[in-house]
């Protein structure tokens, strides 16, 4: 994926401001030094060519060299990124680039945890729009680097009928009607349906047109009795209260689609640093 550059640029203006005071009062501006990024604890990397970036944004010049790109495993020690650059470059984008490399490591990292616990070559991991604003896309890459699938990016690129909008119809009759109107105006758009329990599932496989169906917070028994009742007529996704401990009971159901918010909205950083290997010519 093609790095977004205006949340780069906006990180580095709130960090810098007028000018990084301790490098220009301390560090000679014509000092270089070698550097790396090395991983303090195991993680799946995402996030190296933005953080190679904002390195670059600071000074073109520069030289960045990836050793661990995304969805790469490393372990304690590992080196990440190395550069090559004047020694104030490189301490004034430290800070900013490692708050993106370990927003996004930790997302990769939960995402393949999740991943290895589902066990499962049928249902697939995905994402939510729980993410930090101004950070979707970088955050969705991430999931992707970790091994798991992007849901919808935004309200835009598919129909997803909750239960606020089911609540705002005036009846199933009027959904219905919504259904065919969706179908019939955006013919490629995909359609899913929030469902909170059995009777809705059933009511919901009468109406044509839905692609897949939400199952809302339910358990996995309730699960694998909605997957049974709609076998072959629809895909579903189970979403809410998924953990470590219970998605490969989950997985196990049937379900198509596993979604997880706490991969985008809970993930913790990954610990990384910055080191010297050498100052001077």
């Amino acid at each position: 994926m093609k790095t977004p550059l205006y949340p780069i640029d906006i990180a580095l203006r709130e960090d810098l401001g007028a000018g990084d005071l301790t490098s220009e009062f301390f560090v000679a501006p014509n000092l270089r030094a070698h550097a790396r990024i090395v991983a303090n604890e195991a993680a799946i990397i995402a996030g190296a060519e933005t953080a190679a970036e904002v390195f670059r944004r600071v000074d073109p010049a520069t030289q960045v060299r990836i050793v661990a790109g995304d969805g790469t495993a490393v372990n304690p020690r590992d080196n990440v990124i190395e550069f090559d650059g004047t020694a104030r470059a490189l301490l004034t984008a430290e800070r900013v680039a490692l708050n993106f490399l370990q927003r996004l490591s930790g997302i990769a990292t939960l995402t393949r945890k999740f991943v290895e616990a589902a066990a499962s070559d049928h249902a697939r991991i995905i994402d939510t729009r729980k993410t930090t604003p101004g950070l979707r896309a970088l955050e969705k890459a991430a999931v992707i680097a970790g091994g798991g699938a992007n849901h919808r990016f935004g309200l835009f690129d598919m129909v997803l009928v909750k239960d606020n909008h089911l609540a705002a119809c005036a009846g199933w009759r009027d959904f219905a009607n919504a259904i065919r109107r969706a179908r019939g105006e955006r013919p490629g758009v995909q359609i899913e349906v929030e469902a909170d329990n059995l009777e809705q599932v059933r009511e919901l496989l009468q109406i044509d047109g839905i692609d897949v169906i939400l199952l809302d917070n339910m358990k996995p028994a309730q699960i694998r009795e909605a997957v049974a009742l709609g076998k072959g007529k629809t895909k579903f996704e189970a979403s809410g209260g998924v953990t470590l401990k219970n998605i490969r009971q989950i997985a196990a159901s049937g379900v198509d689609f596993i979604s997880i918010g706490a991969l985008t909205h809970s993930a913790r950083a990954i610990d990384l640093s910055l080191e010297f290997t050498h100052v001077g010519a």
